[in-house]
């Protein structure tokens, strides 16, 4: 029996969550064409019968521009230390940019071995795959070089062998049958986050944030309340929609994936609310699960 836990580290939008996902093969992590979907430490358990590898996919390092943004990063790069190997996730069809430089300076504050992940490759020829992997080998001592596609799942499972190889305890810490450590509350929050993702245009995503805060199980139903927490009155009116309509469509969709996840007939109530500024109030972004390290 080997085990372990690996951290997965890179920019904003290089395929991290959905690299998870098909790792994990369950969705476990939300994804989004929006750049800094994630948010918290997502943790996601792939087992086999004598393998158990329990991934953390991180929020995408930048330069924060708020307390909110301070609190990811540091996140993100804690997971860098004590852990059996690293995956550093980049777009290998975007090329080598500032923020994978400012990664590769981050990286060197571990001991971990780190594995570089070219992800997107089913965008290259062999060529240009053969082009990124020179781009990128003489920056840092990378214990190895795999290039992926976490969409097509191209060369997955190689990765999955790899990591093998760095596994150093020989303990089992989750239940074979469990995929994630997230709780309920926080993957229900992230699916209602993600439907608005898919509706909103691209600056709004970042004004906003979800808490799940009721949760009720009865015999032939389960009822949830969610909270959409967004930062200016205009937001929330263009969440509401005309005559309410963007927020029924956005409560539908989720319905449907929330049931599909629990197994269960859903009531599903979602509340937007305003509060000002609050990715710069410590006292909201604990509440909603942003914890400082």
């Amino acid at each position: 029996m080997k085990s372990g836990f690996v951290s997965l580290i890179g920019r904003p939008n290089v395929g991290k969550s959905t690299l998870l996902n098909t790792i994990i093969n369950e969705k476990v992590a939300i994804t989004s064409k929006v750049a800094g979907t994630t948010r918290n430490i997502i943790q996601g358990i792939y087992n086999e019968e004598n393998y158990q590898i329990v991934f953390m996919d991180t929020p995408g390092i930048i330069k924060p521009i708020n307390k909110l943004g301070k609190i990811t990063n540091k996140q993100a790069i804690s997971l860098v230390k004590d852990i059996d190997c690293l995956l550093f996730v980049v777009d290998a069809s975007a090329g080598l940019g500032k923020g994978d430089k400012f990664i590769i300076d981050v990286l060197k504050k571990t001991t971990s071995p780190v594995i570089l992940v070219l992800n997107k490759i089913d965008k290259l020829t062999n060529e240009d795959i053969m082009y990124s992997i020179n781009e990128y080998k003489d920056l840092y001592p990378f214990a190895e070089i795999v290039p992926v596609s976490a969409l097509t799942q191209d060369n997955v499972k190689h990765l999955i062998e790899v990591i093998k190889k760095y596994l150093k305890d020989e303990v089992r810490y989750f239940d074979p049958k469990v995929k994630t450590s997230n709780s309920i509350y926080f993957m229900i929050s992230e699916i209602v986050r993600e439907k608005l993702f898919d509706v909103l245009t691209e600056e709004i995503p970042h004004s906003l944030t979800c808490h799940t805060s009721y949760y009720e199980e009865k015999k032939d139903i389960i009822n949830i309340n969610v909270d959409i927490i967004v930062d200016r009155d205009s937001i929330k009116k263009i969440i509401i929609g005309k005559k309410g309509e963007r927020l029924k469509e956005i409560g539908i969709t989720s319905r449907h994936e929330i049931e599909k996840m629990l197994g269960k007939q859903v009531y599903l109530e979602l509340f937007v609310k305003t509060i000002k500024n609050w990715k710069d109030k410590e006292r909201y972004i604990k509440e909603l699960g942003f914890l400082d390290l």
